[in-house]
């Protein structure tokens, strides 16, 4: 089931306002202040898109979905009669062809690259909306003066803030998104069969295969390109070199085959800070839910507010590693994740031709590093003479990387105390040791070694401030 979309005629930019409904309830990203300071954002080729050529021939634009209709679909009857403009002769090319155009346009806008997206593949392209900060996305679809698409994935388990938001957005830019939904029957089998809850036992991909990426496949069989809004700063181990412009490395268009959809990422190179500013500076509204905390949004279950100090990403499926922490909509990334990593030794993607590996990090006069055999030795000792607490971190990982000034402090605080801070590296060939004996699941974890018991207490909160981990050592030593 899906809804036909398309942007209304396209209105003129300059010295103009674009005309809406305006709605006292709405929440503005101006109103947002605590998402980063206010930074200019680029604007300059806005100017250059002040209108659109409306005399060409209008023809059908096609529904995102390219399934059958089913006598149970419902199609509005307006659809028939959503029109856009025609597009020049569409030019295949070839997968060195989009490599060449993605390095041309890796200092562009992101402006630039949506006008470049839309006018090369009208009617065939859509953006992908989550109900998140790619809202940025249509807000520059619509100044780019070009008709455009928009659909998203209606999983049936999204938070009600999440559901009041496509329908501020619809209003706002005049357009209907093309919902898709999972199948019932594999839903009903799923929840019948494993309950409803079962990702936090066995994983979240099994449930986004069906609730995400079937309807997600279903829908870009209808599409040529599809527009997304990742970013490389938004994961540290999945999306550090996504590109600009790239050929689907997992899913397929309506041609069919490999090569057939390409996928355009205009905020690739944009940090999170800089999206905020934009959205705060054109009055854009926002899902209400990040006033709530949360960045990153996706289904209610899997999804929870962040803290300062915490990545955004810290707030989709928290029980999970973080390295892999996508649901299968951008698989891709997890593969050239993959592929930077030798022998089992995690090293962070290098924007440089090469790989290269991190220097340490916890370094401090008063932390203690731990080799294999005396993390070893402190695990066996059942009298210990002093209390430990030992965090175990890979120096690639963003989580790490953002506790450190907080876990250093905490060893300061302690030093001379009769409580001993150190660090174990547990990435690499001591992952698997880490996983079975000390209790890792994700990056970073603190353990604490009473001094009379042979089992170390795991620190249990996201909470990686210096108070929150002093209460924790103060409470058991």
């Amino acid at each position: 089931m899906a809804f036909l979309a398309t942007s209304p005629s396209a209105p003129a930019i300059a010295g103009s306002k674009f005309s809406t409904l305006s709605y006292s309830n709405d929440l503005k990203a101006s109103q947002l202040g605590s998402f980063g300071p206010l930074d200019p954002f680029h604007f300059a080729s806005i100017a250059k898109v002040t209108s659109v050529n409306a005399s060409k021939g209008r023809r059908l634009v096609k529904p995102v979905n390219a399934e059958p209709k089913r006598n149970d679909s419902f199609v509005p009857a307006a659809a028939s009669t959503i029109a856009a403009p025609e597009v020049g002769e569409k030019v295949e090319l070839k997968v060195d062809d989009y490599e060449q155009m993605s390095r041309d346009l890796d200092g562009a806008s992101p402006l630039e690259i949506m006008d470049r997206a839309l006018e090369k593949f009208g009617d065939d392209i859509a953006i992908a909306f989550s109900g998140a900060e790619d809202v940025a996305l249509i807000e520059y679809a619509r100044l780019t003066g070009r008709p455009f698409r928009v659909f998203s994935l209606d999983t049936g388990r999204l938070n009600p803030e999440t559901y009041q938001f496509f329908d501020t957005v619809e209003k706002k830019y005049g357009i209907h998104i093309e919902y898709m939904f999972p199948d019932a029957v594999e839903v009903q089998a799923l929840v019948r069969n494993k309950g409803l809850f079962s990702f936090y036992e066995d994983g979240h991909q099994e449930c986004c295969r069906v609730r995400k990426v079937r309807p997600l496949r279903r829908a870009l069989k209808g599409l040529r390109a599809w527009i997304t809004g990742q970013r490389k700063d938004q994961s540290p181990g999945t999306r550090s070199e996504i590109p600009v412009v790239q050929v689907d490395p997992v899913f397929e268009g309506m041609d069919g085959g490999v090569g057939s959809l390409v996928k355009w990422n205009p905020l690739a190179n944009v940090e999170g800070r800089d999206v905020w500013s934009f959205l705060r500076a054109m009055e854009v509204p926002v899902n209400p839910l990040h006033l709530q905390g949360y960045v990153s949004i996706g289904c209610e279950p899997c999804t929870r507010p962040v803290l300062p100090g915490q990545h955004e990403r810290e707030g989709r499926w928290w029980w999970e590693d973080a390295k892999a922490k996508e649901c299968g909509l951008h698989k891709g990334n997890i593969k050239q994740a993959e592929a930077a990593t030798l022998n089992g030794n995690d090293t962070r993607l290098a924007h440089s031709k090469g790989n290269t590996a991190l220097p340490d990090i916890f370094n401090s006069e008063h932390l203690v590093t731990l080799s294999r055999p005396g993390i070893e030795n402190l695990t066996r000792l059942e009298s210990r003479k002093e209390p430990w607490v030992v965090v175990l971190y890979a120096p690639w990982c963003q989580f790490c990387q953002a506790m450190e000034e907080s876990y250093i402090q905490l060893a300061e605080k302690l030093a001379g105390s009769g409580v001993k801070v150190g660090k174990f590296q547990a990435d690499g060939e001591h992952k698997e040791y880490a996983k079975k004996n000390l209790q890792l699941k994700s990056f970073p974890t603190v353990l604490f070694f009473p001094r009379h018991s042979s089992q170390p207490i795991k620190y249990p909160s996201e909470k990686r401030d210096v108070d929150s981990l002093m209460a924790f050592v103060n409470a058991l030593r």
